[in-house]
């Protein structure tokens, strides 16, 4: 593992700025040459650090016509937001608070008006930006006169062109756009569609990226495949978990615990490999609040997010308790990918009692910092109890997960947490102790963590 040392105690607070600071949906809705939004998220930086977090994992910033991911410009913010004053401004403020910043990049494609690609288009096939891009050429001798070619692009979906990894310029180009923003002071990157790239693609670019900046931490953004041969092979230090995100709310949905032992023995695996990178939200899902069907179950999801191994991330909003569901259409992710109000005062108070055990739990972890590469051993499943150990410096602790109506007994076996029989206390959770701190009782869906005193 070579992931930068800071990274074993981050946190991260995930927000999407297009979204949070109301910026047009699109560049044709933008008058006017730059709006300065970006200097709004501001006065949510000191909400990012109350709420216990150590960094900020910032949605695409840069010049696109539409929703980030389609980029023309990697060089340049999106005039939507504001300028690179604006992004190299609210860098040092988060730096001047503790927090780091981890840059979204998109290099599996670009957007349409990328100027490599109306180069090739302008130029044709023999042209140097033409290699840049997976083209089908017409037949120039067609009555037509050969028309325009056709590009390979991202999941069917036409505005976004997909770049030839194999292409020496292309290599050239993202080293050079990682290094600029890395240079201007950002902390690291997450790849957007990281497993639509050949894992082979990214090694040597790292490589020569870190050669410069060594402490940059790279995620990739990986929703299926082999997570520990595609970060062995890349480079990259971390991909996102999505098997343990999607097990958590499955799970406790339908009082399964028996997915989610197989999930957190699958993350156990994982963890041995790599640190993965963990979440229960993001800025592509419906929200945590909106997918379980029993409220309750909330602090369940939170307690497995920041017990386990891992690098977790809190998607804006999430922690107030925000709804919103992800749709399968156009515009389908307006609904959590809302503007923010302009500072976190303006909050509805509704939401606090889930941002108090956001700030609970992450505090559990933070005072618990080896939770980072802890191992992790399932001790128990039956369909409404599921209890974990993760263990690390010396410490252990045991986590216990209820879907149950009725309430819950179970004793702690000879040795865990700890050597011994020594009594136990609850550090977080809605259960107590019995029979002298050996017995933790959980009420109907409780849930309880628990260490040696």
């Amino acid at each position: 593992m070579t992931e930068p040392d800071w990274v074993e105690h981050a946190v991260l607070w995930h927000l999407y700025p297009l979204g949070f600071l109301g910026a047009e949906p699109t560049r044709a809705e933008h008058t006017g040459d730059i709006t300065h939004r970006l200097p709004g998220l501001l006065p949510w930086l000191d909400h990012a650090v109350e709420l216990g977090a150590s960094g900020i994992l910032l949605g695409p910033v840069f010049d696109s016509v539409t929703h980030g991911y389609d980029t023309t410009d990697h060089l340049r913010v999106d005039p939507r937001l504001g300028d690179e004053d604006d992004l190299v401004a609210l860098i040092e403020a988060a730096h001047a608070r503790g927090l780091r910043v981890v840059l979204d990049g998109v290099f599996n494609h670009v957007g349409q008006d990328f100027a490599p690609f109306r180069q090739a288009l302008a130029e044709g096939p023999a042209s140097d930006a033409a290699r840049w891009f997976h083209l089908t050429w017409p037949d120039p001798d067609a009555p037509d006169g050969g028309g325009t070619p056709t590009h390979e692009d991202f999941e069917g979906h036409s505005a976004l062109v997909a770049l030839d990894h194999a292409e020496p310029a292309v290599a050239a180009y993202v080293e050079h756009v990682m290094t600029y923003w890395l240079d201007r002071g950002a902390d690291g990157w997450r790849l957007d569609a990281a497993y639509a790239v050949p894992p082979s693609f990214w090694k040597p670019v790292l490589d020569r990226v870190r050669e410069r900046h060594p402490q940059a931490y790279v995620i990739g953004e990986v929703i299926h495949g082999d997570y520990a041969a595609i970060v062995a092979e890349s480079g990259m230090d971390s991909v996102t978990q999505y098997e343990l995100w999607k097990a958590v709310w499955s799970s406790l949905n339908d009082g399964n615990a028996w997915e989610l032992e197989h999930a957190l023995r699958r993350h156990a695996e994982f963890a041995r490999a790599f640190v993965p990178q963990t979440f229960v939200g993001n800025h592509d899902v419906t929200r945590i609040a909106s997918r379980l069907t029993d409220p309750r179950h909330l602090d369940h999801a939170l307690a497995v997010l920041f017990t386990v191994p891992g690098t977790p991330s809190v998607y804006a909003g999430d922690e107030h308790g925000f709804t919103g569901v992800k749709e399968d259409r156009a515009g389908g992710d307006d609904a959590v990918r809302p503007p923010f109000p302009a500072s976190p005062a303006e909050l509805s108070p509704l939401g606090r009692p889930v941002y108090e055990r956001h700030q609970e739990l992450i505090g559990l972890r933070r005072r618990h910092p080896w939770l980072h590469r802890a191992d992790l051993e399932v001790l128990h499943v039956s369909d409404p109890l599921l209890v974990y150990v993760v263990r690390g410096g010396g410490e252990a602790l045991v986590v216990l997960l209820s879907t149950d109506d009725d309430g819950v007994r179970w004793g702690l076996p000879a040795g865990v947490p700890a050597a011994g029989d020594a009594p136990v206390t609850l550090l977080a959770g809605t259960g107590a102790m019995d029979d002298g701190g050996r017995t933790v009782v959980l009420p109907p869906h409780g849930w309880a963590v628990v260490s040696s005193a």
